[in-house]
């Protein structure tokens, strides 16, 4: 299942036609580097968004690895069959808030109602297994050009980078020339000019070069968006054309829903996910 959404064949055959052209005209490779890399985060528990992710992601060109900055379980009905699902995959992965929710539950304390209900659901639903594997999640990640966190790297589980300053913490705190997050579930793209920190667009399918300019890329959320826009949204990254393109897909939002009910978790997290908020 895995290979048929990472493409088939097709991604291996990208990856050595590339290795070819480069060694023939005398460029030095490293075999086994990653071309394409598909940048997820914020899925939630929500398997029928990460599975349209992946086939979309797949059909567009596919991809040879799958980063995730956390928030893999919490607040959705299926939290076994997202992380069995994910590490099918060629997968490096950080750990968000709600995955060390499911592990410690008092630390949703400080969560809203309805998101403190359904981390202790979600801690009662995972195995053993489930529960090594998230308690193994790094809070931070290198991925070739890339750093991976949840928050920020000023604080990994907690911080909303969405202003100026955060932005400017994680970048004194960068050692990379790019910074992948999540935990607002906002797709945005940040990049360091001379001025400071400024956020500019970052508009679905649309192709972003990637420059000398350190930047912080945040994909959205796959599992519960939270910016008007109720489809699962993700990113691309291309190695070989050195860009970054964010993308939207829809999913079978009424699937996730009726699971959610027959789980018994809050109202209020079903019927966001009809908004997008």
């Amino acid at each position: 299942m895995a290979q048929e959404l990472l493409g088939g064949g097709s991604v291996s055959l990208e990856v050595n036609w590339v290795y070819a052209v480069k060694e023939f005209i005398g460029i030095p490779v490293q075999r086994g580097a990653v071309l394409r890399a598909l940048i997820v985060s914020d899925i939630h528990s929500n398997r029928a968004a990460l599975a349209a992710v992946l086939a979309d992601a797949a059909a567009r060109g596919g991809f040879d690895a799958l980063w995730c900055l956390g928030d893999l379980v919490g607040y959705g009905p299926e939290p076994g069959a997202c992380l069995e699902l994910l590490r099918g995959y060629p997968l490096t992965a950080v750990a968000g808030n709600h995955d060390h929710a499911a592990l410690y539950p008092e630390t949703a304390a400080d969560f809203n109602h309805n998101a403190a209900a359904a981390a202790l659901w979600t801690a009662e639903q995972i195995s053993r297994a489930e529960r090594d594997f998230l308690a193994d999640l790094p809070l931070t990640a290198t991925a070739g050009a890339f750093t991976l966190v949840h928050g920020s790297l000023r604080a990994p589980l907690r911080e909303y980078l969405l202003s100026p300053a955060a932005a400017a913490a994680t970048f004194a705190r960068l050692t990379t020339p790019y910074c992948l997050v999540g935990h607002s579930h906002l797709p945005f793209s940040c990049v360091e000019n001379r001025d400071g920190p400024e956020f500019v667009e970052f508009a679905e399918d649309t192709v972003y070069p990637l420059d000398e300019r350190r930047r912080i890329i945040n994909p959205g959320s796959v599992g519960q968006p939270r910016d008007y826009d109720r489809r699962a949204a993700y990113a691309v990254y291309d190695a070989a054309a050195g860009t970054v393109a964010p993308r939207r897909v829809s999913y079978d939002i009424a699937d996730t829903q009726d699971k959610m009910r027959q789980a018994g978790l809050p109202p209020e997290l079903i019927d966001r996910l009809n908004y997008g908020v």
